[in-house]
Formats: C-alpha cells, sequence, structure tokens
C-alpha cells in the first residue's frame, strides 16, 4: 500500500500524539470517546448544538454517568479538552469523530438528520490532510452513499487528500467492566489508506482494533449486534407469554436452561424494550432491506412481540388489582424505576413511559420513584420522582417495577406494597411472604 504525502503526516501526527481530535455529538458516546482521547494525550474538542452539554463541559460537570466529574475535570483544567457549538473547530482538526443520534422518525424509519448535518458542516470546513470517522449507528451504505460525496464534492480525493471510515460505537452505559479501552473496536476505511489510519487512532485508546473489509460491513456489524439481541429478547418475552398460559415459572425455567455449558446463552424477559440501541438498529436493518424489496421477517415478528410487552404489564396490574375488586380506573399505581434499563438516568425509549400512557388512559393514578431520574415529561404530563420509604408504598394500590435498579429494598417493597407487580425478578431473593407479588 503506497501512502499518499498527507497520509503519511496524519500518521505521524497520531503516532506522536500531534494530532488535534473533534468529537462531534457530547452524549454517552461521545463524551467519554471524547475523555478518551484526551486520556491518552490528544488535544480535544468536543462539537455539539446543545448549550448546555458545552457549558456543562466547560464547568467540567459531567452529566454522563460513565464520565466522573473530576476525570472530566482533569482534562479541561489542563487544556486536553474543551467544547464548543461552533463547527467551525473542525478546521483545526486533524480527526474528526461523528457521534451524533440517529433516531428513528414517527413512521418507525432511520432519522439520519443528525449525521447529515454533521456532514454538511464539516465539508464547509474539510481540508487535505484531515480524516473523519461516523461512528453513529446506521444502514449499510450510509458512509459510502451519503457522507462520501459531499466530502469529495469539495475537490479532495478519499484516501489521497482526506480520509473516511466507520467504526460502530459500543458503549454500554453503567457497564463497569466494558470500558472503550478493552471493548474490540471494529472499523473500516472507504480505502485501505482509510482503514489504516483509522486503526492507528483507535489502536492509542483500545486494546484491540478489529478491521473489516468495508465500511458496508462494519456498518451491519453494529446492527447484527442489536439485532441478535433484539431477536432473541422477543423470543424469550413469548416465553413468558406462553409459560403464563402453562402455568409454568419462565425465571425457573431460563435459570434451568442455563445450566447447559454450551449452545444456550440466557436472554430474559422484560417490560419491553429501551435505550437508544436496541429498539431501533434493527428497525435500520429491516428498512434497508424493505428499500431491496426484501422483508426481514425474524425483525418484524421480534418488534411485535416486543411492542406489546408494555400492554402485557398493564394486564398483570390490571389483574392483580381485579383480584382485590379493584379496577385500574382510580387505583394509584406506583411505577418503580423509569429508566430503560437498571442503574442508568437515560429514559429513552424506555418502556416505563409506554406502561404509564397505558396507565394513565385507562384512567390510574400514577407516580414514580426512580432516584437517577428526578422529572418525567410523558405526552403533556409532567411526573416527578417520590421518595421510596414505607408510607410512600402503603400509599399505592399497587407498585410495578419497571427498572430494577440495584439500589432498591426490595424486601421493604414488598412487605409494605399492597401488590407487587414484578417485571424483572427483582424480588426472587426477598424472603418471608410473598404472595402479595405478581411476576411478568
Amino acid at each position: 500500500m503506497v501512502q499518499s504525502e498527507q497520509a503519511k503526516l496524519l500518521k505521524e501526527k497520531i503516532e506522536t500524539r500531534q494530532a488535534h481530535v473533534a468529537v462531534i455529538g457530547l452524549g454517552y458516546v461521545g463524551l467519554p470517546l471524547a475523555t478518551a482521547f484526551a486520556s491518552v494525550g490528544f488535544n480535544v474538542t468536543g462539537i455539539d448544538t446543545d448549550p448546555e452539554k458545552v457549558e456543562s463541559v466547560g464547568r467540567a460537570e459531567s452529566y454522563v454517568p460513565d464520565v466522573p466529574s473530576d476525570r472530566l475535570k482533569d482534562f479541561v483544567n489542563a487544556g486536553a479538552l474543551r467544547a464548543t457549538s461552533d463547527y467551525a473547530a473542525v478546521a483545526e482538526a486533524d480527526a474528526v469523530v461523528i457521534c451524533v443520534p440517529t433516531p428513528l422518525s414517527k413512521t418507525r424509519d432511520p432519522d439520519i438528520s443528525y449525521v447529515i448535518e454533521a456532514a454538511d458542516a464539516i465539508a464547509a470546513h474539510i481540508r487535505r490532510g484531515q480524516m473523519v470517522v461516523l461512528e453513529s449507528t446506521t444502514y449499510p451504505g450510509t458512509t459510502e452513499e451519503l457522507i462520501l460525496p459531499k466530502f469529495e464534492a469539495t475537490g479532495l480525493t478519499v484516501g489521497e487528500d482526506f480520509f473516511l471510515a466507520f467504526s460502530p460505537e459500543r458503549i454500554d452505559p453503567g457497564n463497569p467492566v466494558y470500558t472503550i479501552a478493552n471493548t474490540p473496536k471494529v472499523i473500516s476505511g472507504v480505502t485501505p489508506q482509510c482503514t489504516d489510519l483509522a486503526r492507528a487512532l483507535y489502536g492509542t485508546i483500545t486494546e484491540r482494533v478489529v478491521p473489516v473489509s468495508s465500511t458496508r460491513c462494519a456498518e451491519l456489524v453494529k446492527l447484527l449486534e442489536n439485532t441478535f439481541r433484539y431477536t432473541n429478547l422477543a423470543m424469550v418475552n413469548e416465553l413468558a407469554l406462553m409459560c403464563e398460559r402453562l402455568g409454568i415459572d419462565v425465571w425457573e425455567v431460563i435459570d434451568a436452561a442455563a445450566t447447559k455449558p454450551f449452545g444456550f446463552i440466557p436472554f430474559f424477559p422484560g417490560p419491553g424494550l429501551g435505550g437508544h440501541c436496541i429498539p431501533v438498529d434493527p428497525m435500520y436493518l429491516s428498512w434497508k432491506l424493505k428499500t431491496l424489496n426484501y422483508t426481514a421477517r425474524f425483525i418484524e415478528l421480534a418488534s411485535q412481540i416486543n411492542a406489546s410487552m408494555p400492554g402485557h404489564v398493564v394486564r398483570k396490574i390490571a389483574d392483580g388489582l381485579n383480584e382485590s375488586s379493584k379496577s385500574v380506573r382510580s387505583s394509584k399505581i406506583l411505577i418503580l424505576g423509569v429508566a430503560y434499563k437498571r442503574d442508568v438516568a437515560d429514559t429513552r425509549e424506555s418502556p416505563a413511559i409506554e406502561v404509564m400512557r397505558l396507565l394513565a388512559e385507562k384512567g390510574a393514578a400514577l407516580s414514580y420513584v426512580d432516584p437517577y431520574v428526578s422529572t418525567l415529561e410523558i405526552d403533556t404530563e409532567v411526573y416527578r420522582s417520590l421518595a421510596l420509604d414505607p408510607a410512600t408504598l402503603e400509599g399505592f394500590d399497587c407498585a410495578a417495577i419497571v427498572a430494577d435498579h440495584s439500589c432498591f429494598d426490595y424486601e421493604m417493597i414488598v412487605k409494605h406494597s399492597r401488590l407487587v407487580v414484578d417485571t424483572r425478578n427483582a424480588t426472587r431473593n426477598v424472603a418471608g411472604d410473598r404472595s402479595n407479588v405478581r411476576k411478568l
């Protein structure tokens, strides 16, 4: 592989930590990535259109649990990390990493408007010798079909004058074991030279870089990872529905099956799927295949099952109330945990929101407890988290465990609640009488 002069200069800058790195999007992916680059000696600029994020970084106050404020403060005070809303900062950077959201539209189609906005802004400031890496999850073909033409329209040549790659983010918020440093990083460039430079950049912050043959392959890797989880979760959610009809404890079945040392991976049912990745990424793949006149049947079926789970939770609550001659209407129901998963503050796509919306439609009087989420707006209603104590629990007709935060005292919850609907099997180790508990 013959290196262009620009490639040689950029690789030398990366190896000597003289490269200036810009990270576009300072959310739960971008801020940890920015601090990771700063920690190995790069000068880093974070770019975000949200002024609150920019100001928080400037004050060295982290809003991402995986980035402690003390750690952020060290980089900000040393001048290694700064934040701005001005895309003109792109011109100063040698490597630009895009970490913006890629949600679904109201019609459940991919919304890559943030990626397009970032690409347009970069194109306005791109110069010779720069590398751009897209980390935002998207459908196969995005890097080469949508981003590359914008940069080539400036007259620069990819692989010679500038370098373009894709590397799917693999952040697991709240996971203390797997971090950027020890999670293998998949990368691919538009050209071999692009791949080589992306490999050099990410090799500075992670123990293992995994190059693949094309950006389309790298884009599909992330979709496969999350579609694997999505479809398996749908399977086990349907198993929960089947076990209810068979009169069998689904949790006992899974625990027993998990004793097999080969050929089985345990997945666990729940109230529905949440977060930015698992409920969203398979829809990107399904949408892309529809454009090729192919129906991703596993994904479509999994979507139907997973989307039905909040309704199943509401039915479990209604059935439990009926046993005490109560209806959902006017009953006081306390939702325990509104984040999309345990021990995080993220409510994006949280199943708790749909559970609460369905209960509100049935006339329930709703409140919630979540130490990570102080306020929650659903449609036009604003809820505020309550304190979790015996007096609170005793004031409700039902407590529904939707996010099983580690800090919840489940023995207290069972002891002081009239009815507990446990969607996470969080009460499994509570000793004594659990006759008031209804599991998923």
